[in-house]
């Protein structure tokens, strides 16, 4: 990862101001995510392009921030315009930004990264000089991130304001007849505190699983061993579900938006807390994940659909005629508000804020299947096909 390898040169050059820097090579080691496992660093190895190391790499790089800002300062001509990149979503300049881009129609507004800055010195620099494209004919210069006619059809799009076009002609999602709707809410890499599931369809015969929303929580302060308890509570509630399911001849499907996260804190949690009650081990979890029972909606969305302003369900839900009850609704929010929740900073527990975070799992999940049955609907002939624009 570049971006690990920077971050070690920054805390070594910042352990050399303080006089702390040890003598020798430069080598540094990045914990991984599960704290599992550490891959060491030769920063000064010929790893970047054209042979530059990783300590060459952060000088020039560190060298024309600092040219920018001093230009910004100094009221000189700006040595650097706003391009918008996956970060942006989270930058809280990103209002200041997006009304520049908007104003010159920039090309990075349909595809942002490498492929803006690909396609500017290319000439492309405007959305409309992409949509103007032929679809058909050889792109002007390669694209990584998306196919080029998927480029063209996106520049269209968004010229037109749609927020969806369509890749296929007949949507087609994976229904069952008892239907669970799955999200996680974690905190950073400390833990997951709260899965909420949404059930859906005709009784899987037991009384204490009416039709739905469930939540599986703990509000004691991550870390701590009570996630344990609310995580077997979950996936014991989950199999036994689809148990019942089976067993009355009815089919099961479970459904989530984005797998990533969902499946990294499934197998995490069996991998840190062997031998709790009702823990599943970790083979049992591949095997669910693996299974056709589990659905990332995401995946099918992403195959489905061209999404010109994002594929977020914050942006995807509204489609479906769905909205958060929360206007503040959202990931970041909901990181403060847990520490809020938990009284993470010595501060009373705000049982207010438990209770946001329990309406705003519980809409995430109702997102979900609003957008599952809208696929399913015959409001999809209604919207653009790619081949059309």
């Amino acid at each position: 990862q570049p971006r690990d390898q920077l971050r070690l040169v920054h805390t070594r050059q910042l352990l050399r101001a303080c006089g702390q820097g040890a003598p020798g090579r430069a080598v540094g080691g990045v914990i991984g995510l599960d704290a599992d496992t550490v891959l060491w660093h030769d920063l000064e190895a010929p790893s970047w392009p054209g042979g530059r190391t990783a300590l060459a790499e952060y000088e020039a790089r560190f060298s024309d921030r600092l040219a920018i800002a001093d230009a910004a300062r100094s009221g000189a001509k700006p040595l650097a315009q706003p391009s918008r990149i996956m970060d942006c979503r989270s930058c809280p300049w990103w209002p200041t930004c997006a009304a520049d881009l908007t104003a010159s129609r920039d090309v990075s507004l349909v595809l942002r990264g490498e492929d803006a800055v690909a396609l500017r010195h290319a000439g492309v620099r405007t959305v409309d000089a992409l949509a103007a494209l032929n679809p058909a004919g050889e792109p002007p210069v390669p694209l990584v991130s998306i196919p080029f006619p998927d480029a063209v059809a996106l520049a269209r799009a968004w010229l037109a304001d749609l927020t969806v076009v369509r890749r296929v002609r007949d949507v087609v999602v994976p229904r069952a007849d008892v239907e669970v709707d799955v999200d996680m809410e974690s905190f950073g890499d400390s833990g997951a505190y709260l899965w909420g599931c949404l059930l859906s369809g005709p009784s899987v015969g037991r009384i204490e699983y009416p039709p739905g929303y469930r939540a599986f929580v703990t509000w004691q302060k991550l870390p701590t061993r009570d996630e344990a308890r609310s995580f077997a509570e979950f996936w014991q509630w989950l199999i036994d579900v689809r148990a019942q399911t089976v067993a009355r001849g009815l089919t099961f499907r479970a459904y989530c938006y984005n797998e990533l996260a969902e499946n990294r804190w499934l197998l995490a949690s069996a991998d840190r807390f062997p031998g709790t009650r009702g823990m599943p081990d970790r083979a049992s979890v591949e095997r669910f994940i693996s299974s056709d029972d589990w659905v990332d909606l995401f995946r099918i969305v992403s195959d489905t659909f061209l999404c010109a302003h994002g594929k977020g369900l914050k942006t995807i839900a509204p489609m479906a005629g769905f909205h958060w009850r929360d206007p503040e609704a959202g990931g970041e929010n909901s990181m403060r508000w847990y520490r809020d929740a938990v009284g993470f900073d010595g501060a009373p527990a705000d049982l207010s804020q438990r209770r946001r975070l329990l309406d705003y799992n519980e809409d995430y999940v109702k997102a979900t299947r609003a957008l599952r049955e809208w696929m399913g609907s015959d409001e999809m002939a209604k919207l653009p096909y790619l081949g059309d624009l």
